[in-house]
């Protein structure tokens, strides 16, 4: 399984921006994809997850009403709209997926996402 993730950039304070990942591979196991965030000096910490099938997601309460998470299945690819950006949302971002209930097995590489203010 391949993932690649793109959409970062540099955008002002109360702007958007929009990350994809596209999986690649043997993704016919795949229960949940989710985002995740390393802002510089700090430890990776979750954004938002999404079920691969049914509608069920997760946000992280520091993005919870300003991100979106969603999904194209015939894409195979997984969203995240982050909308009222601000300079703490300032971090290289990581897709990662899931066959099960634990961990995620697979990352993508990083995008990095400058939120200037």
């Amino acid at each position: 399984v391949q993932l690649q993730a793109s959409g970062g950039g540099l955008v002002q304070a109360g702007g958007s921006l929009r990350l994809s990942c596209a999986t690649s591979g043997r993704t016919d196991s795949t229960y949940r994809m989710g985002w995740f965030r390393q802002a510089p000096g700090k430890e990776r910490e979750f954004v938002a997850a999404i079920r691969w099938s049914g509608r069920a997601t997760d946000y992280a309460q520091s993005v919870n009403g300003r991100f979106t998470i969603s999904r194209d299945n015939a894409k195979n690819t997984v969203y995240l709209q982050m909308n009222s950006l601000k300079p703490e949302d300032t971090a290289v971002y990581y897709c990662a997926l899931a066959t099960g209930f634990r961990a995620y097995e697979y990352w993508g590489q990083e995008t990095l996402v400058t939120v200037s203010s």
